[in-house]
């Protein structure tokens, strides 16, 4: 076997496997790259947790492109801060809540997205007063300190006066319980904050930018291939190769991953057992701005 120093020590057991059962485990495993702009947010949103509970709390917008690893952040966070037994309650302790915000700016959907998340039963069909009565009460009783609210653009999907009317919401939720909120979403999200110049003072935001050719790059493709269970080194972060891989993604993380591990089902199958450029010209990959045109030509 070849030397298996380009791969985290954990996952070399896994190359003794078959060819299906190392592609099963590569789509299997979570995989989470630490870098400096989720290192960055993640520090953020730690300041938040931390952050002691006043009569004004300081919230977080974040946004990017889609697929850039925004939610992947949002869930790291709550992996790091797990729900737990309470022992003096009937209740788990849940330090961070993370939901999706409804298709449209609706208070009713909001408060039963929170009581899902929660597992707590409730009238669907029931009152707003009602929902959020009991969403108030549950997330006292769980002793939340941060709620995250994913795909939080969708604000903009209701008229003008709804917007609002959603955005008070937010703010009287976060007002009562005193807790911070983070909002995750595109750029459209600033726009929807924008409607209301208290949330505009209320919210920070942080951005997470496309990826670009420069050593922060390198170093993700590094750490990628060490967890891309091939018995070869594939040297994606030497300069050419990290520039085909930047053009074929366009920058964005979620499209990056899904390149390599497209690249590594091919490389294990034909028995390359690396990356390399007759590999990538073989896996039939679409850009996601040629994607979007070929949808755009359906509609």
């Amino acid at each position: 076997m070849s030397d298996l120093s380009h791969l985290v020590e954990t996952l070399r057991p896994v190359l003794d496997l078959p060819a299906d059962d190392r592609i099963q485990h590569l789509r299997q495993q979570p995989h989470w790259i630490g870098y400096t702009h989720s290192k960055r947010i993640l520090e953020k949103l730690e300041d938040l947790f931390q952050y002691p509970r006043v009569d004004r709390m300081p919230n977080l917008l974040i946004v990017g492109e889609t697929n850039n690893g925004k939610t992947m952040i949002a869930s790291r966070f709550q992996r790091l801060h797990p729900a737990a037994d309470n022992v003096n309650g009937e209740r788990h302790v849940v330090p961070v809540l993370l939901i999706q915000a409804p298709p449209s700016p609706d208070e009713s959907r909001f408060y039963g997205a929170i009581l899902d998340a929660l597992g707590v039963p409730y009238k669907p069909r029931g009152f707003v007063e009602e929902k959020q009565y009991k969403v108030l009460h549950m997330l006292r009783t769980v002793q939340l300190r941060v709620l995250i609210i994913d795909e939080i653009h969708h604000i903009l999907a209701g008229h003008i006066a709804k917007q609002r009317h959603f955005l008070n919401v937010l703010k009287y939720l976060g007002n009562e319980l005193k807790i911070p909120l983070v909002g995750v979403g595109t750029m459209d999200a600033l726009r929807a904050i924008q409607t209301d110049p208290q949330m505009v003072n209320r919210f920070e935001p942080v951005a997470l930018p496309r990826w670009e050719m420069n050593r922060d790059f390198q170093m993700l493709l590094a750490s990628f291939e060490r967890i891309l269970p091939l018995r070869e080194q594939s040297l994606l972060a030497e300069p050419k190769m990290a520039a085909k891989l930047l053009a074929l993604s366009e920058g964005t993380i979620g499209d990056l991953f899904a390149l390599l591990v497209a690249a590594t089902v091919r490389a294990i199958r034909i028995g390359a057992e690396r990356i390399d450029e007759d590999v990538l010209a073989k896996i039939d990959w679409i850009a996601p701005s040629a994607r979007r045109r070929a949808i755009e030509t359906l509609t």
